[in-house]
């Protein structure tokens, strides 16, 4: 049993909201954090009806994912060796014979949990549809500092190459590879976006001799930067509180904080912003479900880590460079796209690839 399906029989246990005991009322903080989308009226508080209603729209929704019919081509392919090094692929159907493009699904969660399952099939079948084909993405969570950055990161790159290692195997177009993602998995996308390419020419290992430099970008409600340092000079909060998410993400012990040279050599190389320059011509797509409201000490940590300003100023950054960087939250559209899957379908069906 799925962990919302579990949820909400621990909400049936009450009738109202003002009779929620503390441990419901940190469930539902936790499934908020983990599916800010179930916010649907998006004042930055999931109510107790919000969450109910959520969970059983998930489990009316689970008729549309993985049925038998919808297996893929290739289920938990190992990268690596732990369980969480692994992939799912689902191959398109080529009418030329030509290799197809690839999109890559990286999941979210705050490095801390979330797997490659939580894509919808209706979703894959987008994709599959017009003819590229379709991966999703697992890495090795942080496990309480275990596993800390750079960990996520090089593990999609090494999927990333793993898959281009096979990529006339299974008829991919190596070249035409986008990844996206949401929070967390955004994150990582940008950084493989931006940062300078991972591959290894000399390398006696022909997967390393990879590139891991993506064509295309997509993010959902994601970070530009993960250094508490520039996100209290963003808000303009110089006392804001550090993230949860990021004591394991850089194996943070106590008494260190962000000024400690090893964090803070961590967090400035982990920020995606800071690995972008005027030749990254990769054209990214960031979205976000609330719109850029000011930011108080009072703010809701998951509505501050979700928030569209962490795309605003990566779109600041990248218009200076001449690249493209589309934003979208409520109250910012775009009309030359319908939404991430049309703007990542069409940049990689396109005849011209991007920047030239």
């Amino acid at each position: 049993m799925n962990r919302p399906v579990i949820f909400l029989s621990l909400l049936a246990a009450t009738s109202t909201v003002s009779a929620q005991s503390p441990e419901q009322a940190e469930r539902i903080q936790k499934l908020f954090e983990r599916y800010p989308e179930a916010d649907t009226n998006k004042d930055g508080t999931l109510t107790r009806e919000e969450a109910r209603a959520f969970i059983q729209k998930r489990r009316g929704d689970q008729s549309n994912r993985r049925s038998p019919a919808s297996k893929p081509t290739h289920a938990d392919v190992s990268y690596g060796d732990h369980a969480q090094q692994a992939f799912d692929l689902w191959l398109a159907k080529s009418e030329d014979g030509k290799p197809t493009p690839l999109c890559i699904y990286i999941h979210g969660g705050g490095f801390r949990s979330g797997d490659k399952r939580a894509v919808s099939q209706a979703t894959i079948d987008q994709y599959l549809n017009a003819g590229i084909s379709f991966a999703s993405m697992n890495y090795r969570l942080t496990n309480k500092g275990e596993f800390p950055y750079p960990t996520a990161m090089h593990d999609s790159a090494r999927g990333l190459q793993f898959i281009r290692s096979k990529a006339k195997e299974w008829n991919l177009d190596p070249e035409r590879v986008a990844c996206f993602g949401g929070s967390a998995g955004a994150g990582i996308t940008l950084w493989l976006a931006f940062h300078d390419d991972l591959a290894d020419p000399e390398s006696d290992d022909p997967i390393a001799r990879q590139s891991t430099r993506i064509f295309a970008a997509g993010t959902s409600n994601g970070q530009s930067s993960y250094d508490m340092r520039t996100i209290r000079k963003w808000f303009a909060l110089p006392e804001l509180k550090t993230e949860s998410a990021l004591i394991p993400f850089y194996n943070m012990k106590e008494g260190e904080t962000f000024d400690t040279p090893r964090v803070a050599a961590l967090a400035e190389d982990a920020s995606p912003i800071n690995h972008l320059s005027k030749d990254d011509r990769v054209p990214v797509h960031m979205s976000y479900s609330r719109p850029n409201s000011p930011v108080t000490e009072s703010t809701s940590s998951n509505e501050r880590v979700h928030h569209a300003l962490f795309g605003l100023k990566l779109q600041e950054a990248m218009q200076k460079l001449d690249l493209e960087c589309i934003v979208v939250h409520p109250g910012l559209s775009n009309d030359t796209y319908k939404n991430l899957p049309d703007f990542l379908i069409k940049k990689l069906t396109a005849s011209t690839p991007p920047g030239q």
